[in-house]
């Protein structure tokens, strides 16, 4: 059962893990591996170098599954928010989407006309197209606004708001892959195979999902709060 009371920095890391497995993606994307013994969240960080106030942003903002925008983003470290979700579209482009598709083509039947089989996989790549695009438009253009922002540099002809108002959900494609699946695929497959990858897939669209919040409702704010101070 997940905690619902915010961490603090003294609670034990290895409590954190254990109280919500997900959230073994939050320390990867900030860096953190595992090892740590019985530190708590507070020396892990300082170990590593990583913001113990921006994890703990991230990890109570996902723990509580809220849809509200952050009230201390002040505090926040914009840089250690970017390296966290630069290290989230590199696993999701790189890991995760590549793996769930070399898991697609096993568990379903590409050796025969089927043709589900091969609408299953023109979705998911078309759906894998739509990530990329969105990512990439944010590791060239948002990423790069905002590290000049904090270097001082307003740049004209762009905001933050701009890309709040088209980072609308990538998931409608997903869904209509699951849907394929799950109702039109023949019997006779590989069910454990199918099965798993469905799994892999719901999982993939949650961890995207909790993404895509992190951005909308704490790194949009802090940069927001930043915009407001550099003239």
């Amino acid at each position: 059962m997940y905690k619902t009371n915010n961490y603090v920095p003294t609670d034990k890391m290895s409590d954190l893990i254990c109280g919500n497995y997900t959230l073994l993606q939050v320390m990867s994307r900030f860096n953190l591996s595992l090892g740590f013994g019985d530190q708590t969240v507070q020396e892990v960080c300082r170990a590593n170098g990583v913001d113990c106030k921006t994890f703990l942003a991230v990890v109570n903002f996902i723990t509580e599954e809220n849809n509200r925008m952050a009230d201390e983003v002040q505090d926040l470290s914009i840089h250690a928010l970017m390296n966290y979700l630069k290290q989230a579209h590199h696993y999701f482009l790189d890991f995760q989407l590549p793996t769930i598709r070399r898991k697609l083509i096993e568990a379903i039947d590409c050796s025969v006309q089927n043709e589900v089989a091969f609408l299953i996989l023109k979705f998911f790549d078309a759906y894998v197209a739509e990530v990329r695009k969105h990512m990439d438009y944010e590791d060239m253009n948002v990423f790069t606004y905002v590290e000049n922002l904090v270097a001082g540099n307003r740049e004209s002809g762009f905001r933050i708001s701009q890309f709040a108002r088209r980072h609308d959900q990538i998931d409608a494609k997903l869904k209509e892959l699951k849907n394929i699946i799950i109702k039109y695929y023949p019997a006779g497959g590989n069910d454990y195979l199918l099965n798993a990858v469905l799994f892999d897939i719901f999982s993939c669209e949650q961890d995207l999902a909790s993404h895509c919040r992190v951005e909308d409702y704490l790194f949009v704010p802090a940069v927001l709060r930043l915009e407001k101070e550099v003239k």
